[in-house]
């Protein structure tokens, strides 16, 4: 039982801080060009794959009170494409490519996404475009965040805490 609550807190503190950041960041985590440094988070799967649903559970926040407005599509697909990459992420055995799959399953869901709603006459161009900004912002904050994020849990005893 203990161990349940403790996990709990730790999917909500997960979540707590995932939408924080994406908020307090807002100019640079929303829209077509956006690195949401959040995304570092998504490693944390890597080493305690059940912070997967507090990742869930911050990215559908933070897609609900997108100041742009929300976008139904982006609550939807966005979230469980984050929820998707933590779970593949829990299930990767090397470190160099845990960050990888955020970098493209978000790359290529929210790219749509946006292809989809904000040009949808011109949908392939727009997606190759949009896809790949994305996965450009994911690239930089699960490789430079979420590495540097692993480090330091692992070498500071936090990684005690979400075992």
């Amino acid at each position: 039982m203990q161990t349940n609550v403790r996990r709990l807190t730790v999917c909500a503190a997960v979540a707590a801080i995932y939408f924080a950041l994406t908020f307090w960041l807002a100019p640079i985590s929303y829209g077509p060009i956006q690195v949401r440094l959040s995304e570092a988070m998504c490693i944390l799967p890597f080493i305690a794959p059940y912070t997967a649903w507090g990742l869930f559970v911050g990215c559908l926040l933070a897609n609900i009170c997108n100041p742009a407005g929300v976008l139904l599509l982006d609550v939807i697909f966005g979230s469980l494409a984050t929820l998707l990459a933590a779970w593949i992420t829990s299930r990767t055995r090397s470190r160099w490519l845990a960050p990888m799959p955020p970098v493209l399953i978000n790359g290529a869901v929210v790219g749509a996404v946006l292809a989809y709603t904000l040009s949808p006459q011109t949908f392939w161009a727009s997606f190759v475009l949009f896809g790949s900004q994305v996965a450009l912002g994911e690239l930089i904050a699960c490789y430079a965040g979420g590495l540097s994020l692993l480090y330091a849990v692992e070498h500071t005893g936090i990684q005690k805490l979400l075992q």
